[in-house]
């Protein structure tokens, strides 16, 4: 047993749970919930407000952080990443503390006890991060792309920068497994834009950002936007859709072996080289990765030559990522009904907040590429239907609606993943044990739970 099974590690948080409001875990069925990672934790430990004009301070939630940390130290003795748990305290301070180990095939939850989305399928992932890019062979090099005029500005502004060799060029060309285009061989023939060149001296660093137009990455760090590198939750990417529209410049992908990075914006964007566009693009245009954004790029100059001359530029489009026909989202401020949204592309359908009569299916049953369905609380009218729904392969839904599909054997078998759409006050032991129930369908790895007494 590790410290983490420890009344002691958790007995510090326990005495912070409030006692005074009648849905606390001292009253009759009552219990608290929370969770806690590494890097963040909810728990419902009341806070005394600053005084008026003043900020919160770590000082006025000290036994909180303290008691927090004694319980992250365990995690980290223990190998795990989260925890999950529920305390049930009595009048007298007696204390049943359940522990949850969401194991392999469950992601933890945002901010509650409640777990997130259910892997069904090893190693599976929405469909937008299963897109490849397409291939448009007309695609050229734009009329402003000029590699001998970019060579000779960029020397004009940094004529003191240390160029990458031939043969270091090649040697990153072999390492990526492309080809470079001419402008970006250009580029850092004039500054490999390593560190050490620069001697921790900011001014030189800052000129050679000035001269490019962002924060240039050296050589050797030049690397491939793959898929992998942009993070997901399955209950967020499963709703959304990548499509590339004929007129776009760039595709519309999560990531390509043809996004070559090269810098960054300063904020956190990535700055890369396109060598697959979209079918309106140039070969070599520059594109940002946004890092609000999972899917997707932003075009940024349509090459680097045209950057370079032209600096100065706002990469964001605004572009909205809630297109119809791919992905509907009927609720009160949107379509008002299912049968707007249907519609033989649709991808994704996302049924909200609702006060109107639940909705029927009826209208995109038998749909050729519907892989979505998402429900709030009380907007189905028989969820019987989605056993019409053939292609889902990411189903969240309501306690009550789970309930029905397995007390009826109906739960979609090609399902790659799936939630609970379940709220704070749900007691999340139950939410686990349905999540278990679903779990077991796939025969995946279990939640499991821990059951620690003690007295306060």
């Amino acid at each position: 047993m590790s410290s983490l099974h420890d009344f002691a590690t958790w007995e510090p948080l326990l005495r912070l749970l409030p006692t005074t409001d009648a849905r606390t875990p001292a009253a009759p069925g009552g219990y608290a919930a929370g969770s806690i990672s590494h890097g963040s934790w909810s728990v419902p430990v009341p806070r005394r407000l600053p005084q008026p004009g003043r900020a919160m301070q770590v000082s006025d939630m000290q036994e909180e952080l303290d008691a927090v940390t004694r319980v992250q130290a365990a995690l980290t003795e223990a190998g795990r990443a989260d925890v999950a748990f529920v305390a049930e305290i009595s009048a007298s301070g007696k204390a049943a503390l359940h522990l949850f180990d969401l194991g392999p095939a469950a992601d933890p939850g945002i901010g509650s006890a409640h777990p997130g989305a259910l892997l069904l399928v090893e190693d599976a992932v929405p469909e937008p991060w299963r897109r490849l890019p397409e291939n448009f062979p007309r695609a050229r090099s734009a009329p402003s792309a000029d590699p001998a005029l970019l060579e000779h500005t960029l020397r004009e502004r940094i004529p003191d920068a240390i160029g990458a060799t031939e043969e270091e060029i090649a040697a990153t060309e072999a390492r990526l497994g492309v080809t470079l285009p001419e402008e970006i061989k250009a580029l850092y023939r004039v500054t490999r834009a390593n560190w050490e060149d620069w001697d921790d001296d900011y001014e030189k660093v800052e000129r050679v950002f000035d001269a490019v137009g962002f924060e240039l990455g050296s050589l050797d760090g030049l690397h491939v936007a793959e898929v992998p590198h942009r993070h997901f939750r399955w209950e967020h990417g499963a709703l959304q859709a990548a499509v590339t529209a004929p007129e776009a410049a760039v595709q519309d992908l999560v990531g390509s072996p043809g996004w070559i990075v090269i810098g960054d914006t300063g904020g956190g964007d990535r700055i890369a080289v396109d060598l697959t566009p979209g079918p309106r693009g140039h070969l070599g245009q520059i594109i940002v990765l946004d890092h609000e954004q999972s899917i997707g790029a932003d075009l940024y100059a349509e090459s680097l030559t045209d950057l370079v001359l032209h600096p100065g530029r706002d990469w964001y489009s605004g572009r909205s990522r809630d297109q119809l026909p791919y992905v509907a989202r009927v609720h009160h401020q949107s379509l008002r009904s299912v049968e707007d949204a249907a519609h033989p592309d649709l991808e994704v359908l996302s049924l909200g907040v609702w006060d109107g009569e639940p909705f029927s299916l009826a209208s995109v049953v038998g749909l050729p590429r519907l892989r979505t369905l998402s429900a709030y609380p009380g907007t189905l009218a028989d969820p019987l239907q989605i056993a019409g729904l053939t292609e889902l392969e990411f189903l969240e839904l309501p306690p009550e609606d789970w309930r029905v599909l397995l007390d009826a054997g109906a739960v979609p078998r090609g399902l790659s993943a799936a939630a609970i759409r379940a709220y704070g006050d749900r007691d999340p032991r139950v939410i686990m044990s349905l999540a278990n129930e679903i779990l077991a369908l796939w025969d995946r790895p279990l939640i499991t739970e821990t059951v620690i007494d003690g007295t306060l």
